[in-house]
């Protein structure tokens, strides 16, 4: 089983959620969830699920829970 690892810098309380690559190389995720008990962390794991199309089981916050740069782990079935 493969593994992706992210680098995420997130920008919580934003208007619309999204999440897009930047130029290089980093991932930039806007969540409406403001930072607090974890909503924003549970938004960004359902960002990240849908945009590689997986489970929200098998995407991770390795490191940086509480920060706004983070690292995403995305384990890919074969």
């Amino acid at each position: 089983m493969a593994a992706t690892i992210l680098q995420v810098k997130v920008k919580p309380r934003a208007r619309v959620s999204g999440l897009a690559q930047a130029a290089d190389g980093t991932w930039v995720a806007t969540l409406k969830a403001p930072p607090v008990d974890g909503k924003a962390n549970t938004e960004l794991v359902g960002l990240v699920a849908q945009k590689f199309q997986c489970p929200k089981t098998a995407v991770t916050i390795k490191a940086g829970a509480s920060g706004r740069t983070k690292l995403v782990m995305v384990e890919e079935s074969s």
